[in-house]
């Protein structure tokens, strides 16, 4: 039989590269006691008060049919809280998905075909060449260095700008390096996206996990209204993820073009799951500040304990629910070290690699789990580190 196209072009980029997190938790279904430190899943509840809306919501018969643009409840909701960063924001500049992964999805398909270039800093988020992938276009890799904290360079990116380009996907807080990109480093990159007349696609999902520096988007500079376009959700705000809720704000006329296509694909979100969404805009429940401050404790807590191991150097992110942590040291790659750690320590961490080529040598932990726990699995890696480095100091 047939296929499309697109089943060869994502064959390789669906769950294959979260294969270290389905093992560990084949281990764990088989009775393995695992410290599970793959993914960005918050480990606190929503709050009662969310969950009661939706309740309430469904109650009252808020589970019909929605339309395709989102329902008035959150879209009011999101233009008040948008037009606080841009008076000039509308209804018209916004479109409501299932979670930050369908906006990104549909709005990539609307913005590139066959042939192009999207532009994405290295490391990523697993699941970007996927998107780029789905619609035809491929990735352009604008090198994300640790000596620049993983900020991108607008330097960086004028170099790796083709004629085939029309995107770049921003991401900020970024995921999963942690930094936090400056309000002047925005301007900067913007004069580029400018200069070759691109779209910049901003993921902001970790928004209110900052744990200090101040917040700055493309969104907000007057100069880069016109070409950005901004995705986010209440999955890691609001600690729900399940619910998939999400949004997309940019240009009318992009939001007016994409409509149909969004239409075609969902025809509109869950009306209870909406009106709970607008509730975590309208009001503040507490979720995002108490996972701000344990995450930014949890992260330095890691590096209080992995700094002086040797083999091994953890980086202080800026934002987000992860840390990564540079294991090139102990002789191992990312990949291998990961898989030991799991096999040999019972501790589940992503292998750098699954977030591009400029990740490898690190593995990214999540600081979604208690700090016993981290302190547990902080030992372990010490314990794996050391072992690797011994038979090459008896070779010394």
């Amino acid at each position: 039989m047939r296929y499309s196209s697109i089943t060869d072009r994502l064959a390789d980029l669906g769950s294959e590269k979260w294969a270290l997190h389905m093992r560990a938790r084949q281990m764990q279904a088989a009775g393995t006691d695992i410290i599970q430190l793959t993914i960005g899943e918050p480990d606190m509840p929503p709050a009662a008060e969310l969950l009661a809306e939706a309740q309430r919501a469904m109650n009252a018969g808020r589970y019909r049919y929605s339309n395709g643009r989102g329902e008035p409840s959150v879209v009011n909701a999101l233009t008040a809280r948008y037009a606080k960063r841009r008076p000039d924001v509308t209804a018209e500049n916004i479109l409501c998905f299932p979670g930050t992964q369908t906006a990104l999805f549909t709005v990539m398909l609307g913005l590139v075909e066959a042939g192009d270039g999207v532009l994405v800093g290295d490391p990523l988020y697993a699941t970007y060449d996927g998107v780029i992938q789905s619609a035809g276009a491929h990735r352009v890799t604008v090198p994300l260095k640790p000596e620049h904290g993983f900020h991108m360079q607008a330097a960086d990116l004028e170099k790796a700008v083709t004629p085939k380009c029309r995107v770049l996907l921003l991401n900020t807080p970024h995921n999963p390096t942690g930094a936090v990109l400056t309000a002047d480093e925005i301007a900067q990159i913007g004069a580029v996206c400018r200069k070759h007349d691109l779209w910049i696609l901003c993921d902001e999902v970790y928004e209110e996990l900052i744990f200090g520096a101040p917040f700055a988007s493309p969104f907000d500079n007057p100069d880069l209204a016109e070409r950005t376009i901004v995705v986010s959700s209440i999955s890691k705000s609001h600690a729900a993820p399940g619910f998939r809720s999400g949004w997309a704000i940019g240009p009318a006329e992009f939001a007016s073009r994409l409509l149909p296509v969004s239409e075609t694909m969902l025809f509109g979100v869950q009306p209870f799951i909406a009106d709970m969404t607008a509730y975590a805009l309208t009001h503040d429940v507490g979720t995002s500040a108490a996972m701000r401050a344990a995450y930014k404790a949890r992260s330095e807590r890691i590096v209080h304990r992995l700094s002086n191991v040797p083999g091994i150097k953890p980086l202080p992110p800026e934002a987000g629910m992860f840390i990564l942590v540079d294991v090139g040291g102990t002789g191992l790659t990312g990949e291998a070290f990961a898989w030991r750690l799991l096999e040999e320590e019972q501790v589940a961490a992503m292998p750098g690699s699954s977030f591009g080529d400029h990740a490898k040598s690190y593995i990214r932990i999540s600081l979604t789990v208690p700090d016993a726990m981290i302190d547990e699995a902080c030992k372990r890696v010490a314990t794996l580190a050391i072992r690797m480095l011994a038979p090459q100091e008896r070779r010394a």
